[in-house]
């Protein structure tokens, strides 16, 4: 139970950490992992099937595989596994980002400006 209430405790931080911080315009791990896919896509492109299953297992492989040893590195400490799992849902989440720019969209669309809205 008590593994259970640090995921808790980390899930919370990270949406809080979405509230308060939301995402930065510069530094973001999404962002950077877009341009790192980016690039492997610039190196691999072919039109061919392997080439792209090539690059998924580069990208999804890699950041499942990167994921599985941060949390293997952290799995007895409690505090640090508390702290991945807040900084893992801080950087997916997306929440606040999401909330302002549909919010923005819905003004747009009230406004009747649809070219705005897209």
């Amino acid at each position: 139970m008590r593994e259970h209430a640090g995921y808790a405790c980390g899930a919370a931080l990270g949406f809080l950490g979405d509230l308060i911080a939301a995402d930065p315009r510069r530094g973001h791990p999404v962002a950077a992992f877009g341009r790192a896919a980016a690039a492997v896509e610039h190196r691999l492109w072919r039109d061919h099937r392997g080439y792209g299953t090539a690059h998924t297992l580069l990208c999804a492989g890699g950041t499942a595989a990167g994921a599985a040893l941060l949390a293997r590195a952290v799995r007895d400490v409690p505090a640090a596994r508390t702290a991945l799992t807040a900084a893992t849902v801080w950087a997916v989440l997306g929440g606040t980002s999401l909330g302002r720019e549909a919010r923005a969209v819905g003004g747009a669309l009230a406004a009747g400006d649809l070219d705005v809205a897209r």
